[in-house]
């Protein structure tokens, strides 16, 4: 991908962005779940650990929302979600590239979730992770390199 892509703290004046980015991206995937995708729902979701987000920009023009949790040990990929017209060109995969390389230099372990519904965990399984849990909705992934 000949692009730069660059990151900027999310703040209160991207919420619009995220409500219509979160709505694309992952409404469907809440439907197909049977989970609530009311504004509400949604404006939640967005909120949850908000001081952890991050507008993903791509040639300086927002991509989507980074929301990564780091501590001593453990990187988690609170939510990745890639504008619908720029999914498919590598960007969510480089991302989770680049997350990984440094979690790696670090020996930390990577965890995400993902609804089991979103054939996102396509990439995440080709990228390495593998299941180690699930519940009714979700599956529980990790990255370990050793």
């Amino acid at each position: 991908m000949n692009t730069t892509v660059t990151y900027r703290k999310a703040s209160d004046q991207d919420i619009d962005y995220l409500l219509g980015l979160r709505t694309k991206t992952m409404n469907p995937h809440y439907v197909d779940s049977g989970l609530p995708t009311d504004r509400e729902s949604t404006l939640q979701r967005i909120l949850y650990q908000f001081d952890k987000a991050h507008i993903i920009l791509l040639n300086n023009e927002p991509a989507g929302l980074l929301k990564i949790s780091k501590n001593d040990d453990k990187t988690e990929v609170l939510q990745l979600q890639i504008d619908p017209d720029l999914q498919g060109k590598g960007l969510g995969r480089s991302i989770l590239t680049d997350i990984l390389k440094e979690a790696s230099t670090e020996r930390k372990t990577v965890a995400l979730s993902v609804l089991k519904t979103n054939k996102a965990q396509h990439l995440y399984t080709s990228l390495g992770f593998k299941t180690v849990g699930e519940d009714d909705h979700s599956y529980f992934m990790e990255f370990l390199e050793r």
